[in-house]
């Protein structure tokens, strides 16, 4: 393993931002892994901790396949984690939204733009994000659809699901939307939670991560078959979304099996305690995705089904 600074840029009034780049192997740029570009984002970097480990003592007895080169960046926003801010702390702007960068633009501009520089020429890409709205959601790969995805290929991880989705405007700007454009074959691996540690949720992860790099040749690995991976697109999910506003108090847990009818959750009056709503499942499904809560707006997007097959 060796350590090299992917970007740097000068600070005046404290240490200069570095972003650390692991490397195993030489040879083809193969695999690329990218952890938390937001500060909030523990579980990812958490992930990527436990996935270095894992490649170093890989590495350590020759499991990685010569001609392969493997680069994982745990954090691409150590100022945001330091700070307890979930997007750049000086402007609230997301790194994650400036792909494929500018590098005499913005602070957060300048930063995509030098890891894109070091990244956009690894054949597969894999990035850890979390959800735009908060909340524990079903292990899995999810891509973007832009004429160059391989939803067959994303079955080689083993995970649970291969969720298919259409990028909307602002997703043109993201990390795995540019990686694609790029012809690097990308894919989000989406951990069950963000701001909490879920250590037996970061193995799944990296496990998934390791049997990836193993079928594509990268690794000697032996792991799980992705011939149980399920590919659904994002139009299937069914969305469950509040009427009136309030206290969540779910009755669900995510990978529960629910049928048709069955009360999801409840919206209580914060202050008297009165029920003002029952979520209901409108069809029967396996729960794809729960809101953190614990106050919800009407109308909040609180409880995502997958259908059963």
């Amino acid at each position: 393993m060796r350590i090299e600074t992917v970007y740097s840029s000068r600070s005046i009034y404290r240490d200069d931002f570095n972003i650390g780049g692991y490397y195993f192997g030489e040879g083809e740029k193969s695999v690329c892994v990218v952890g938390n570009m937001r500060g909030n984002e523990y579980q990812q970097l958490y992930t990527c901790s436990r996935l270095i480990k894992a490649l170093k003592k890989a590495e350590e007895q020759g499991l990685v396949n010569p001609g392969h080169e493997i680069l994982v960046i745990p954090t691409a926003n150590p100022y945001s984690m330091n700070m307890g801010k979930r997007f750049w702390p000086i402007d609230n702007t997301d790194i994650n939204r400036m792909f494929p960068g500018y590098v005499e633009g913005e602070t957060t501009q300048r930063i995509a733009g030098g890891i894109f520089e070091k990244i956009n020429r690894y054949k597969y890409g894999i990035q850890l994000p979390s959800s735009y709205i908060p909340g524990r959601v079903i292990q899995g790969i999810s891509i973007m659809k832009t004429g160059l995805e391989d939803p067959e290929l994303a079955c080689e991880f083993g995970m649970p699901y291969v969720l298919l989705r259409n990028p909307r405007p602002f997703d043109t700007t993201t990390l795995n939307y540019n990686w694609q454009i790029w012809e690097t074959k990308a894919f989000s691996l989406y951990t069950s939670t963000t701001e909490s540690i879920d250590k037996e949720a970061a193995e799944q992860a990296v496990k998934a991560m390791l049997t990836f790099m193993g079928a594509r040749g990268a690794l000697k690995y032996d792991g799980a078959s992705g011939s149980s991976s399920r590919i659904i697109d994002d139009s299937e999910l069914v969305h469950v979304r509040t009427h009136a506003a309030g206290l969540l108090d779910l009755n669900v847990k995510v990978g529960q099996v629910v049928k048709k009818g069955t009360v999801l959750a409840s919206i209580m009056d914060p202050v008297d305690g009165e029920e003002l709503e029952k979520l209901k499942a409108k069809a029967d499904g396996i729960v794809f995705f729960v809101h953190a809560g614990p106050f919800l707006y009407a109308h909040t997007d609180t409880i995502r089904l997958a259908p059963l097959l």
